[in-house]
């Protein structure tokens, strides 16, 4: 299996499991779960499930038990997506090639929408079965801390407050560990927990998770200058217009495609504790975000 066959078979399965998780569109009211599902459903990539998962199998674990944990982290992941294409936050009109959920449904069920949505994250991380090493709460904590004020929503903070001003490499590099890393690694590490690894593992899987998550940043970073909206699925040039730093604004679209690279390497170096046969999907992953161009 090819990793394109490997990411698109494994986001059916979390599709199937987000469809059976979340509510009905015709539950009532139906507007509010209508609009949930609409930006679930919308056409995501599943990086961070798929990476969720593969970090369970390279553990020892199976997709099926760590699937609680991967609809989780899609599904926190959406509403933020959500938010962060409020006219408050980026205004943005397009995503995943569609209409922002604010477009479609009105501003107020868009933040209700995005609400549900981080509120049903944790309800379905909750399924998560525990094991000798890890316990709900361990799942909670995990997730809850990597998406609260101090990473996630705290790099989100950095990034507006950041618009319009000259940062420093390190500032910018606070910012994308905060809004992207932050839950690119958890996804990893939740992945791991279900598994019940040993702590040598889960700590080579976090080095993994950050490294990966700045260069996909990094990427983005790229892409929202060289790619299309068609190609990307999303307004570009938006960072340049909120006057918002960027990797390639601060160093070039060279050097920032060479500090992608050396992050990759460096992903791929902190799974060196894995058997070949372990980290193999891992690795494969690393390299396809890489050079994605989307």
């Amino acid at each position: 299996m090819t990793i394109r066959e490997y990411i698109a078979a494994t986001a059916e399965q979390v599709d199937q499991a987000l469809d059976s998780m979340l509510p009905p569109d015709t539950a009532s009211p139906a507007t509010i779960h209508q609009a949930m599902r609409y930006s679930i459903f919308a056409g995501g990539k599943r990086i961070r499930p798929v990476l969720c998962i593969a970090a369970a199998e390279a553990c020892g674990g199976n997709a099926a038990t760590a699937m609680p944990a991967a609809c989780a982290v899609e599904t926190l992941h959406t509403y933020t997506l959500i938010h962060d294409d409020l006219p408050c936050m980026d205004n943005d009109d397009l995503r995943r090639g569609k209409p922002t959920n604010h477009k479609v449904f009105g501003e107020g069920i868009a933040v209700l929408a995005g609400d549900a949505l981080l509120t049903e994250a944790f309800a379905m991380l909750a399924r998560l079965p525990e094991n000798a090493s890890y316990s709900v709460a361990d799942y909670v904590r995990e997730l809850a801390e990597a998406t609260g004020s101090r990473q996630l929503i705290g790099g989100q903070v950095l990034d507006l407050e950041g618009e319009g001003r000259q940062l420093t490499i390190e500032e910018l590099r606070a910012i994308h560990n905060g809004k992207t890393s932050a839950l690119l690694t958890a996804a990893i590490r939740l992945g791991a927990m279900s598994a019940a690894a040993a702590s040598e593992q889960l700590a080579a899987l976090t080095a993994y998770g950050q490294n990966l998550g700045l260069a996909f940043q990094i990427i983005d970073d790229i892409l929202d200058i060289t790619s299309t909206p068609e190609t990307l699925g999303k307004s570009i040039g938006k960072d340049e217009q909120a006057g918002k730093a960027t990797y390639p604004a601060l160093v070039g679209i060279d050097h920032a495609r060479q500090e992608a690279r050396d992050l990759t390497v460096a992903a791929c170096k902190a799974l060196d504790i894995f058997p070949e046969q372990q980290r193999t999907r891992l690795l494969a992953l690393n390299d396809y975000l890489l050079n994605r161009n989307y």
